[in-house]
């Protein structure tokens, strides 16, 4: 079986840029990136698929920007936390964001952490920690 990879969902070239490079500070290395939420739902619904199960390895955590095209973070959120197969997998918002609204549903929906733009791979990495994941500095 694969190693589980990283999601990053981000529409923007340069935070997702950023967010790769916070995410090798911490010694991650297999991370699949969707640009919309559209995608990153397409990605996890063939993962959740045993014939695709090769290919498409369901993520050990999601990395989700809120302000996304075709589907937003929040209406992402909603659909990974719907579904029986996806409920659990710990989400980190990373967002420009800092509408209380915003920070109080995605509470309301069990992300893990929420952490601002630029992304600081040291907040990350603390994260990480909190999530159990090995990282190094």
């Amino acid at each position: 079986m694969n190693e589980q990879p990283i999601m990053v969902v981000e529409d923007n070239p340069d935070d997702e840029l950023l967010t790769l490079r916070a995410l090798k500070k911490c010694n991650v290395h297999n991370v699949v990136v969707s640009r919309d939420g559209a995608e990153a739902l397409d990605y996890l619904f063939l993962a959740r698929n045993e014939a695709a199960a090769e290919k498409y390895v369901m993520p050990r955590f999601i990395l989700l920007d809120l302000k996304l095209p075709k589907i937003d973070g929040l209406q992402c959120l909603l659909a990974i936390r719907a579904d029986e197969r996806t409920k659990d997998i710990p989400i980190i918002i990373v967002t420009s964001s800092k509408d209380e609204r915003d920070m109080s549903r995605c509470r309301t929906l069990r992300v893990k952490g929420y952490l601002n733009k630029p992304l600081d791979p040291k907040e990350l990495a603390e994260t990480l920690q909190e999530l159990g994941i090995n990282y190094q500095t």
